[in-house]
Order: structure tokens, then C-alpha cells, then sequence
């Protein structure tokens, strides 16, 4: 490896980094970090603290899951790689989805299609809903439903049913045909609505008029996180994705759960459709797939929907999709090592626990430090604090205040994201008690800095 000199010289000399102005890395030089055991990780200088970022929420076993590490080194010595296009297969593969098979049981999905991580399986997800649609001899149905504050990845499909205008408005025009509803946030919304409940029945409201006024005989799906992770740890009430199901099942709408945070234990639950006990016709996944060791991801496909595909005689299901990547052996390895060490250790307990710990230690820090407006959080490792500048107005920290709450929280031990006003926490779910308080410890010196 070069030295520090150098590295922290040529880092933005020769790479721009993703979600910022190439200008930043200039003016505000990144962490660079070398070194990950545990859940923790160390930087260039030596520094080492709890990585609360996990990653970037895919971190979910830590940094040192060796049968995974052993799983693509031996793969890679087997075969390092083959295409899963027409005619060819690999023994991988085949056995990762029977396994994900069984995972997913629970939310009636029973197929798998392979993609290179999470906007990959969104894109997928959207284009196989407007194909289901026309095998069935409704290509009328073409538009696309999503919440304001969802986020699906970043390729031209996802951005356009992102509910963010950050990653919408440089690359307009985008897809026609997508249409956002509000979002079942309490703390910020259009109808000045602080009840959960109030405002899940809402949201569905609107739903239900957009649904009404766009035609449902034009609406290919509906997509959506479980709960509502980079637009700021959104958790909508129990009754609102049911309510989600019910609308479209009402309307032949399909419904597209994008799971590539919620899925593998995050939540608490093995994935976020069941947390609210829905039974989604497509779950996109990446991320915690592999525990991040490698680039890939797979959309689970409904029963209904398979057989739809599986049953059709007009030549219209041949699928046009895929990616150079898709099911490649070393990705399905790890993966297949990933899901057996996520079961073994029962990630979703303890993410639950140490999730209720985090959540508690949060809304006490909110009783000393006026700049916490809301805490939101209580479903396992997915928090976040949302920095204002007054409580009573809600108005927005400036950018300043997060940047510093982050920058303090580093040096006192810990590694936390900003997105906007919010500060995110998605730690792996192998956290411990301790590592808890290291957190919260490190918030409170950054929120006393301020």
C-alpha cells in the first residue's frame, strides 16, 4: 500500500466520489479508510472506531465473517466466473436459489432473478412488472407509484420513482409516468398530521385518489421500502404497507417491496414485508446478500407472478434483461455462505435488542441537546437524529451542524452518516451492548461541540 502522503494527496486528483460535488473531496478530504475487524474499521492515520454506518448499511455481519472470506477465495480458485445467459448455468447458483427459496417462503416468493447489487434489482423489478403486464394483455399498464422520501438507486428507472429531489432533478427528464405520493413521515408532512395512524390512513387516501385519477388500467406497480431508509429512517405505521397491499391487490396493481436495506435481519425481522406481514409480487435485495464482500444482488419473485411468466404461450415472457453479472459464481457463494452465518447467528435478534438500546440511548441524548428535533428509530439497527436549527419551527439545521456532529463523533470513536439534516446510524447487526454505548457517547460529545 502507498503511504498516507500519498493516498491523502492523489484522492481527488484521480476519482470523483459518488453523491457529492467532485469539488468536496477537494475542499473537505474524505476519511480513507484501510483496515476493517469487527465492527470496527481504521483509518490511514490509525485511527479505529465503530463503523455506525455499516458500510453503507450492508455491513450486517462486521468485517471479519471469515466463511465468506473462505467461500469466494475457494470459488475463485473453482471458477472464478460463467454467465447464467441462456444456456449456461452454474452449480452456485442453482443451489443460492433454492436456498433464498426457502428464505423467502414466508413472502410467497419462489424465484430468483440475479442482478450486481441494489439499483440493479430495482431496475429489474420495474421492467418485469410493465412485461407481466403485457403477457397478460394489458400493456396499458405502464406508470409506476412510490412515495416522496423513498429512495430505489440510482439508474434512470429508480431515480424516477425516487421521491428526492437530490437525485432527480440534474438528470431530468426522467422516466414519464411515475407519480409520488406523500410519504407516512409524522414529523414533516402535508397534512400537518403528528399521529401515525391519522396519517397512515391519509397517505392511503391518497393513494387511493391517485390510483382513481391516473386509471388503474394504467399502473404497471407500486414500489417501496418497508421502511424508508437514505430519506431518513422512515418507519410508517403497521397499518400503512398492508394498506399499500390491499389498495393494489383492490386495482391488479403489482407491488415491488424494495428490500435491498430492509431484507436479511435489519428490521428486526428476517425481512421488512413480513415485519408487517405482507406478502409483496416482487422483493428487491442486495446489500447484506453477500455482507458487502461482494458486489451482487437478487430480485425474489412472487408466485403469482412466476406463474404468469412460467404459464405463458405467446413468446411475450421471454425475458429481453440481464446483466453480464448476473449469478455469478463467486457473488452466489458468498452469498450462500452469507445466508447460512445470517442464520446461524440470528442477526434479527440482536439487531432487535441492540436496536431498542441505540433507540432509547437517542431519545435521551434529544432531552439534552436542543438541535435534535426527532429521533426515529424502533425497528431494529435503522436510526436516525434530525438536526434542526429551532424545535418549535422545525426548521432545518444548516449544513454546518451535522458536518460538525460527525466530525467530532469520529474522533471521539464512531463513524456516522449525514444525509441532509438527518444523521443515519445502521450499524451491523452483530453490535454489542458496548458498542452501543460507544455511539451514544461519541453523539453526545458531537452534539456538544455544536
Amino acid at each position: 500500500m502507498k503511504d498516507a502522503n500519498f493516498l491523502k494527496a492523489n484522492n481527488a486528483r484521480s476519482l470523483w466520489h459518488p453523491m457529492t460535488a467532485p469539488s468536496d473531496s477537494l475542499k473537505n478530504p474524505p476519511a480513507i479508510i484501510t483496515g476493517g475487524h469487527g465492527v470496527r474499521i481504521t483509518d490511514v492515520d490509525g485511527h479505529e472506531v465503530v463503523d455506525a454506518v455499516g458500510g453503507l448499511w450492508n455491513v450486517n455481519l462486521g468485517y471479519s465473517c471469515q466463511p465468506i472470506k473462505n467461500a469466494i477465495a475457494a470459488q475463485l480458485d473453482r471458477l472464478p466466473y460463467y454467465s447464467t445467459f441462456r444456456g449456461t448455468s452454474n452449480d452456485c447458483v442453482i443451489e443460492l436459489s433454492e436456498e433464498l427459496r426457502k428464505f423467502f417462503e414466508p413472502d410467497g416468493l419462489v424465484r430468483a432473478f440475479y442482478t450486481s447489487g441494489g439499483s440493479d434489482s430495482v431496475e429489474t423489478a420495474l421492467r418485469l412488472s410493465r412485461q407481466y403486464h403485457k403477457i397478460k394483455g394489458e400493456p396499458g399498464r405502464v406508470k409506476f407509484l412510490s412515495l416522496k422520501k423513498g429512495y430505489h438507486g440510482t439508474h434512470m428507472g429508480g431515480a424516477s420513482v425516487n421521491g428526492n429531489a437530490n437525485f432527480r432533478t440534474q438528470y431530468e427528464p426522467l422516466l414519464p409516468g411515475c407519480y409520488h405520493i406523500p410519504a407516512p413521515f409524522p414529523y414533516r408532512n402535508p397534512f400537518n398530521e403528528s399521529d401515525p395512524a391519522k396519517l397512515a390512513q391519509l397517505c392511503l387516501q391518497a393513494l387511493e385518489d391517485e390510483i382513481a385519477f391516473q386509471g388503474a388500467a394504467t399502473i404497471a406497480a407500486f414500489i417501496m421500502e418497508p421502511i424508508l431508509g437514505a430519506g431518513g429512517v422512515i418507519p410508517p405505521h403497521p397499518s400503512f404497507m398492508p394498506g399499500v397491499e390491499a389498495l393494489c391487490r383492490k386495482n391488479g396493481i403489482l407491488l415491488i417491496a424494495d428490500e435491498v436495506i430492509t431484507a436479511f435481519g435489519r428490521t428486526g425481522a428476517w425481512t421488512g414485508s413480513r415485519l408487517w406481514g405482507v406478502r409483496p409480487d416482487f422483493t428487491c435485495t442486495a446489500k447484506a446478500i453477500t455482507n458487502a464482500y461482494f458486489p451482487f444482488g437478487a430480485v425474489m419473485i412472487g408466485e403469482g407472478v412466476a406463474e404468469v411468466f412460467e404459464n405463458d404461450t405467446t413468446g411475450r415472457a421471454a425475458i429481453g434483461h440481464g446483466y453480464t453479472y448476473s449469478g455469478h459464481p463467486v457473488g452466489a457463494a458468498a452469498a450462500l455462505a452469507c445466508l447460512a452465518e445470517t442464520q446461524r447467528l440470528n442477526v434479527k435478534d440482536n439487531a432487535a435488542a441492540r436496536g431498542a438500546e441505540l433507540f432509547a440511548g437517542l431519545q435521551a441524548l434529544q432531552t439534552r441537546h436542543e438541535a435534535i428535533g426527532d429521533v426515529r428509530g424502533g425497528y431494529g439497527l435503522m436510526l436516525a437524529l434530525e438536526m434542526v436549527s429551532d424545535r418549535a419551527s422545525k426548521k432545518p439545521a444548516d449544513k454546518a451542524a451535522p458536518a460538525t456532529v460527525q466530525s467530532v463523533a469520529y474522533k471521539a470513536g464512531t463513524m456516522v452518516r449525514v444525509s441532509g439534516p438527518n444523521i443515519i446510524l445502521s450499524p451491523p447487526l452483530v453490535l454489542t451492548s458496548g458498542d452501543v454505548q460507544v455511539i451514544l457517547a461519541s453523539l453526545d460529545e458531537g452534539f456538544s461541540a455544536l
